[in-house]
C-alpha cells in the first residue's frame, strides 16, 4: 500500500513551501528576531498549505536549536511533527468542526494551564476554526487575550469572515493564496522525476490546470494518473489520452478540428464537430470552456508573436507553431468578437435545460459572424461620395430627384454585391469624413450592421447620428432601452455599428450615447419630426390656425423608414388667441370639462343656464329648450355671454353642437354639480369584517 503524494511530499520547513512567500517570508524574520506572536490565524483556500504551515511554525517553535526559522530535523519535536511523526504531547490538533462549542472550549482552557509536558510551548492549532459557534469562541476570548507565556494559538481557516473580530483583531493573519499555474507547473514536473514517472506533452498542463492552483488537489489528481497508468520496461507513463478522459477535458484535436472550421466558415464541419462532443458524452459546458481556453491561447499568440512561449507555459514548439497557424487564419478582430460570443454562450449556458441547444446556436452565430466579416465591400459601394451626391450647379436644388420612399434605410444587398471578393481591411479615409458624410452614408452602414448581427442592427437603427468631431460620433436615441442595449459590454451594438463604420468609410470612431425622448427616428436630419414634412421653397411661413392639430395627424407616414414605428402623435391644444369661428368650422370640437368652473365652450352656439338659486337642477325640458334655441335666435341683451361664455357651475348642462356630435361629461365633478353637494373631506373606507 502506497501513501498519497500530497502526505509524502509534505513540506517539513518553510524553505519547501511553493507560492506562499508572502506568508513565510514575515514568519522566518519574525523567527530570526525572536518576534512571534502568541497568536496566528491562517485563512486561504483549500489545499494551499495551511495546516502545514501550522505545524511548521510548531517545529521551528519547539525545535531544540530553537525558536528558529529552520528545523533541525532530528530532535525529539521535528521527528514527531515531521511527515512519518506521531505527534507531539505539547502540540495539540483540534478539529473545530466537531469541538465548536463552550464545553470544548472550557476543556481547552483548563488543558492550557498545565504547563508543556516537554518542549518549550504548548501549540493548540484549531483547524477549520470558522466552526466554532460564537459562543465558543467567546469562551475562548479571554485566554487568547492574555494566554500563559507557555501557549500559542493557531487557527487555521477557509473562511476567515466567520471568525469573530474579537478574536481576529487578537492574532497576527497571514492570507494564503492559490499557487500560480507556473511554479505548479515546476513543481509537478520536479516531482515526476523524483518518482521516474513519464509523462507526455500536454498532460500535465491539464493536471495543473484541474488542481486549481491547490498543490494538495494538484498532487491527489497526479497521483490518480500515475496509479491508472500502465506500467513499461521504462517506467510508468502517462499518456495525454488517459489525462484527456480522466480529467474530462476536451481532445486537442476536437479543439483544432472547430478551430479550423470556425476560421474557414466550414458550417458542415463545425456541426459534425460539435455533434462528436455530444455523442461521446462530454459535458457541453466544459466543451464551451475549453474552447474559450484554446481562443484566449489564440489572441495572445496573436497578440506577442514570438514572445508567446513566455506567457503559455507548458506549450511545445509543434503546439505553438500549430497555435500561430491558426490565430493568423482568424486575425486578431475576428478572434476577439469570436470569444465574446463563446462568453455569452457560456453564460447562456448557466441552468439551461438544453444546453446542445445553446452549444448549436453559439456555433451559428460564429459562423453568422464569419460570413458578415467576409464581405465588407459591398458596403462602400452603396454609398455616393459628396460630388456625386450633390445636385449639378446648373439645377436648381428643388429640382434634384429624391430617394424613393419605398426605398429601406437598411435594405438588404444586392446579390451581385454579396457575391463579390471579400475587401482588404479599411485603410485611413481618403478624405475626411464629416458630419454630412456619414450621415449620406448611414444607410450603408445600417447594411454593414445587419450583415453582422441581426439584434445589432433593430438597435443601431433606433440612433440618430446628432454630431460627428473628429472621432467622437454623438448619437441619441429615444428610447431608454435601446441606450441601454447600446451601452452593452463589448461585443454589442456598440461595437457591430463601429465595425461596420470603419468598414464603411474607414473611420474608427468613439462614442457620446444619451438618451433623447423627443429624438427623431433613425436615418433621418435631427431638426425634422417624425410624421412632419419638411417645408418646401416657396411655401408660407404664415402658420395655418387650424393646421397644426390637423396636418400632424394627417401627415403620410410613408417618408419614416422601415426601421422605425409609424407614430401620428396625439394632436396638441388649440392655440391661445381665439380663432374665428369660419376658421373652426371644418375641425371637430367638443366641450368636455374636468371641472365645471374651469370649463370652456366649444367654438359654436351655447347657452348658459342661470338658475334662481344655487343647486337647482332645471327639468329636462326646459334645459332643451335653453341648449338648442332656433337658427335664427340671437343671444339676447343682458342673458348669455358672449363667446366663450362660463357655464355656471351648478346646472348639469351638456353642451352638443352641430359639427361635434353628442359627447357626453363624466366624473365627480358631475356628480356634484347635478346633487348641488359641495365637496367636505375625503373619508378612507375601512371594508366590513366578521369581527368589526
Amino acid at each position: 500500500m502506497t501513501i498519497a503524494l500530497y502526505r509524502r511530499y509534505r513540506p517539513e520547513a518553510f524553505g519547501e513551501m511553493i507560492g506562499q512567500s508572502q506568508v513565510t517570508d514575515p514568519l522566518m524574520t519574525a523567527l530570526r528576531g525572536d518576534r512571534v506572536g502568541h497568536a496566528y490565524l491562517f485563512s486561504g483556500p483549500r489545499g494551499c498549505g495551511k495546516t502545514t504551515s501550522a505545524r511548521i511554525l510548531a517545529r521551528c517553535l519547539n525545535c531544540a536549536t530553537g525558536p528558529t526559522d529552520t528545523p533541525c530535523g532530528t530532535c525529539e519535536s521535528c521527528v514527531e511533527l515531521g511527515r512519518d511523526g506521531g505527534g507531539s504531547l505539547d502540540v495539540v490538533e483540534i478539529d473545530a468542526a466537531s469541538h465548536n462549542g463552550v464545553d470544548d472550549a472550557r476543556d481547552l482552557r483548563e488543558r492550557a494551564v498545565f504547563a508543556p509536558a516537554r518542549d518549550r510551548f504548548k501549540i493548540f492549532i484549531l483547524d477549520e476554526a470558522h466552526m466554532v459557534t460564537p459562543q465558543g469562541f467567546n469562551a475562548l476570548l479571554k485566554l487568547v487575550e492574555e494566554p500563559p507565556d507557555h501557549v500559542k494559538f493557531i487557527f487555521a481557516t477557509t473562511e476567515p469572515e466567520k471568525v469573530i473580530g474579537t478574536i481576529r483583531s487578537r492574532t497576527h493573519h497571514y492570507p494564503f493564496r492559490l499557487v500560480p499555474p507556473a511554479a505548479m507547473l515546476a513543481y509537478v514536473e520536479q516531482l515526476c522525476e523524483q518518482e521516474g514517472v513519464r509523462v507526455e506533452p500536454g498532460a500535465l498542463p491539464l493536471v495543473v490546470r484541474a488542481g486549481g492552483g491547490s498543490p494538495r488537489d494538484t498532487l491527489s489528481l497526479l497521483d490518480q494518473l500515475i496509479a491508472g497508468s500502465e506500467a513499461t520496461a521504462d517506467g510508468v507513463v502517462v499518456t495525454y489520452e488517459r489525462a484527456v478522459s480522466l480529467l474530462g477535458y476536451t481532445h486537442a484535436e476536437l479543439l483544432d478540428e472547430v478551430v479550423g472550421a470556425f476560421a474557414g466558415s466550414d458550417a458542415s464541419a463545425a456541426f459534425a464537430a460539435i455533434d462528436r462532443v455530444v455523442q461521446t458524452g462530454q459535458d457541453p459546458r466544459r466543451f464551451v470552456e475549453d474552447l474559450l481556453e484554446r481562443l484566449r491561447d489564440l489572441i495572445v499568440v496573436a497578440a506577442t508573436g514570438e514572445g508567446a512561449s513566455a506567457v503559455l507555459r507548458g506549450i511545445t514548439a509543434d503546439d505553438l507553431a500549430r497555435l500561430r497557424a491558426q490565430a493568423s487564419a482568424f486575425g486578431s478582430a475576428r478572434l476577439s468578437r469570436t470569444a465574446d460570443l463563446v462568453i455569452g454562450a457560456l453564460d447562456e449556458m448557466t441552468g439551461a435545460t438544453s444546453p446542445r441547444l445553446q452549444l448549436e446556436l453559439m456555433v451559428a452565430r460564429v459562423l453568422t459572424h464569419a460570413a458578415g466579416a467576409a464581405a465588407p465591400a459591398a458596403a462602400p459601394a452603396l454609398v455616393p461620395s459628396p460630388a456625386s451626391a450633390a445636385p449639378p450647379a446648373a439645377q436648381p436644388a428643388s429640382a434634384a430627384q429624391p430617394a424613393p420612399a419605398a426605398q429601406p434605410a437598411a435594405a438588404a444587398p444586392p446579390a451581385s454585391a454579396a457575391a463579390a471578393p471579400p475587401a482588404a481591411a479599411p485603410a485611413a479615409p481618403a478624405e475626411p469624413v464629416t458630419l454630412e458624410r456619414l450621415r449620406a452614408a448611414w444607410p450603408a452602414v445600417l447594411t454593414r450592421v445587419e450583415g453582422i448581427s441581426r439584434t445589432s442592427w433593430m438597435v443601431a437603427s433606433a440612433a440618430v447620428v446628432a454630431d460627428l468631431a473628429d472621432d467622437v460620433l454623438t448619437v441619441s436615441f429615444p428610447s431608454v432601452s435601446d441606450l441601454e442595449k447600446f451601452k452593452k459590454r463589448p461585443g454589442g451594438p456598440s461595437e457591430d455599428l463601429r465595425t461596420a463604420i470603419l468598414d464603411t468609410l474607414g473611420l474608427r470612431v468613439r462614442y457620446i450615447a444619451k438618451h433623447e425622448p423627443g429624438a427623431p427616428g433613425a436615418g433621418r436630419e435631427p431638426s425634422t419630426a417624425a410624421g412632419e414634412r419638411a417645408p418646401t421653397e416657396g411655401a408660407s411661413s404664415d402658420p395655418d390656425p387650424v393646421a397644426p392639430a390637423r396636418s400632424r395627424v394627417t401627415a403620410p407616414l410613408a417618408a419614416a423608414p422601415v426601421t422605425e414605428w409609424a407614430v401620428a402623435p396625439i394632436p396638441a391644444d388649440a392655440p391661445a388667441a381665439t380663432p374665428a369661428p369660419a376658421a373652426l368650422a371644418d375641425a371637430p370640437q367638443f366641450a368636455v370639462d374636468d371641472e365645471p368652473e374651469d370649463a370652456e365652450s366649444a367654438p359654436g352656439r351655447i347657452a348658459t343656464i342661470a338658475p334662481a338659486h344655487e343647486g337647482e337642477v332645471l327639468p329636462p325640458d326646459e334645459v332643451a329648450r335653453s341648449i338648442e334655441p332656433d337658427d335664427d335666435d340671437e343671444i339676447p341683451a343682458g342673458g348669455d355671454v358672449p363667446v366663450p361664455p362660463v357655464i355656471a357651475p351648478p346646472a348639469p348642462v351638456v353642451v352638443r353642437t352641430a359639427a361635434s356630435g353628442p359627447p357626453g361629461r363624466y366624473g365627480e365633478a358631475v356628480v356634484r354639480q347635478v346633487l348641488g353637494a359641495t365637496f367636505v373631506r375625503e373619508e378612507p373606507y375601512d371594508p366590513p369584517t366578521r369581527f368589526s
